[in-house]
């Protein structure tokens, strides 16, 4: 059973329109547990919402110091949210460490709720604080409003009688700072206790301990007199209607292959090896069984792609999923999907690199990689998703691609979209594109030889499944004879394939949409050009920006390879294009090599997603510049 809690407090409730929270401390405190909670219960409120978990690439940190802090920002409000905030108006501090290493990023007046425990003299060493120089005491936080709070005492009185350990105890302050938070944003704790029920359904001691430190939290923010100032917020659900779930993008990305093989009447299979922070998508899918979806957990990257290969092969939509290192050694084989020309997607969640790089951190620099990071010419098709929600429909359209067309395709996200999360109204499948398989059928003895390799007017060949008869023929990495699939080393016929394959991927383009400018005027001095996570700080910043008056407009590419047919005209009626990128400008050095022409290159290689004052004052300098 749930419960609900309701106040009698006197407190003034000051309306408000949206707000950006961080929850931060070390890593065994709980914190993405801790937001992630928060953001449910935001969700099922119906606020809208936009988080992201920011956390060390280490299984354990080191404890108290800065390189340990873990975090999770999310923003909600009653009107459209597409970041978590360039800036955070609350940040809820477990350790000295937490509050050293964000409080940059809080606006100024903003609140701060500490654990005062966290603040002691040996935190404050592990942080790098002079000695005696508590932050909390010495008046160096005298532009924000602060809460000390001793959660960890407050914790320990409330479950005093539990029959726990003082260190099992201990792992409950973090609920009864979820708690606190309820009772600050007045918003209820049915969501987490139910939560909890299910969570400990088979030990209700530790069930009860962190309801009774949820509920603790929530009363302490309403008896205790430091919040009689401040009083308690509250921000109106956002008008919204249907059902609707959180999906963070990695499970998004699960549910748009699932839907893409039911809506092609195909089986799913995924062919994937644990990487951070892609894992998830194998994850949910191993799930889905019920929907008939087959996941296979392989040895290696190689291993995952290769048997995904062969599941393509069989007739099923086949997918592997990876991050930078694992699409590295995924290349090999994805020559041998080109030369095959059999559907496969490619999910490469992208992180910070080279090499192991920033595992938990998000950039967007694999573009190149997926456009050319194959020997030979094996082009593919490149889409890339703009938010959680979006990794549905990108993986969607990245199925429909390959499946219609006959060819792998590279669909790209990162780790901020990955692990971020968003409301998403459930999509209806009368809503969904048709998808069309093209299977060659049965042929009769007397019928002309099978050519494998027959291309229709798109240049895509028939998709034959081994064991149909009448359609025996040669697979396997040997460059093909144009119609019969035969191995050839013919000269004329290696430039003929694979000017043929190339071709087949241009024509792709007939088939994708034009690009349209999401906000702004038609026409105008300036176009910001943008394409994967950068969507929600490039909306917000020239939402803000035409505001001001200026001739701005924004213009997001999910087709990546072939672009839009339209692009070059598009770009050509804006005085200067300027693309923002989490890289060192790879989408610039693909434009100007299409289109002749030079964008102006914003780029951020941080392991941080953009934000949109960052692009707001890049908009605000060069519109003054011309």
């Amino acid at each position: 059973m749930s419960e609900h809690i309701s106040s009698t407090s006197k407190f003034t409730v000051t309306p408000k329109i949206s707000v950006s929270v961080l929850f931060a401390g070390d890593s065994g405190d709980g914190m993405q547990l801790t937001g992630t909670q928060f953001a449910n219960t935001v969700a099922v409120y119906g606020a809208d919402l936009n988080t992201f978990p920011n956390f060390p690439s280490e299984i354990r940190a080191p404890a108290g110091t800065v390189a340990g802090v873990s975090g999770f920002q999310l923003q909600f409000g009653s009107k459209p949210v597409y970041t978590p905030g360039a800036r955070f108006d609350v940040m809820v501090a477990m350790n000295a460490a937490a509050l050293k290493s964000k409080l940059k990023d809080l606006h100024r007046g903003g609140i701060i709720i500490a654990c005062t425990e966290g603040f002691d003299e040996k935190n404050l060493k592990l942080a790098g604080y002079e000695k005696d120089a508590n932050p909390l005491e010495d008046g160096t936080l005298s532009n924000y409003i602060v809460f000390p709070v001793p959660v960890l005492q407050l914790t320990r009185d409330a479950l005093h009688d539990s029959g726990l350990s003082t260190k099992e105890i201990d792992r409950c302050k973090n609920m009864f700072i979820l708690g606190l938070l309820y009772w600050l944003y007045s918003l209820p704790i049915d969501v987490t206790v139910e939560m909890l029920h299910a969570k400990f359904g088979k030990n209700a001691t530790i069930a009860e301990a962190n309801i009774r430190a949820i509920k603790a939290g929530y009363f302490f923010g309403d008896e205790t007199e430091i919040f009689a100032n401040l009083g308690r917020f509250d921000i109106s659900p956002a008008k919204q209607h249907g059902t609707y779930r959180r999906v963070t993008g990695n499970e998004a990305c699960a549910i748009g292959l699932t839907a893409a093989a039911k809506k092609a009447g195909l089986e799913l299979f995924l062919g994937s090896y644990p990487i951070t922070p892609a894992t998830e998508i194998l994850q949910t899918l191993a799930k889905m069984k019920k929907f008939g979806v087959k996941t296979f957990q392989a040895e290696d990257e190689i291993a995952g792609i290769v048997t995904a290969i062969g599941a393509s092969y069989g007739g099923a939509l086949a997918a592997t999923n990876t991050s930078g290192p694992g699409l590295a050694l995924k290349t090999e084989a994805l020559g041998l999907a080109v030369m095959l020309e059999l559907p496969l997607v490619v999910i490469n969640v992208q992180r910070g690199g080279p090499s192991t790089g920033l595992p938990t951190k998000p950039e967007q620099s694999d573009l190149m990689m997926a456009m050319y990071g194959r020997h030979g010419e094996a082009p593919m098709p490149i889409v890339a998703a703009y938010s959680p929600v979006d990794c549905f429909y990108t993986t969607y359209e990245a199925s429909r691609i390959a499946i219609e067309h006959m060819t792998p395709v590279m669909c790209l996200t990162d780790g901020y979209l990955a692990l971020s999360s968003e409301p998403w109204k459930v999509e209806s499948e009368k809503n969904l594109s048709e998808i069309n398989p093209h299977f060659s059928p049965e042929r009769n003895p007397d019928d002309a030889p099978f050519l494998p390799y027959k291309r229709d007017d798109r240049h895509v060949r028939p998709w034959a499944i081994p064991g149909t008869k009448g359609l025996e023929h040669r697979i396997g990495g040997l460059e093909k004879q144009h119609e019969t699939g035969h191995v050839s080393t013919d000269p004329d016929n290696h430039e003929l394939m694979t000017r043929l394959r190339a071709e087949k991927i241009e024509k792709i383009a007939d088939s994708i949409p034009l690009q349209k400018i999401d906000n702004g005027p038609d026409k105008g001095d300036l176009l910001i050009l943008g394409w994967g996570s950068s969507y929600g700080a490039i909306k917000t910043a020239v939402e803000q920006a035409l505001e001001l008056g200026y001739s701005v407009a924004h213009a997001h590419l999910r087709y990546l390879n072939p672009f839009p047919k339209n692009l070059g005209e598009l770009m050509g009626n804006f005085k200067s294009v300027l693309i923002p990128e989490n890289n060192y400008g790879q989408l610039v050095h693909l434009i100007r090599d299409k289109y002749l022409f030079a964008p102006v290159s914003f780029t951020k290689v941080k392991g941080l997603p953009f934000n949109e004052m960052e692009i707001l004052a890049k908009i605000t300098d060069l519109i003054k510049e011309h």
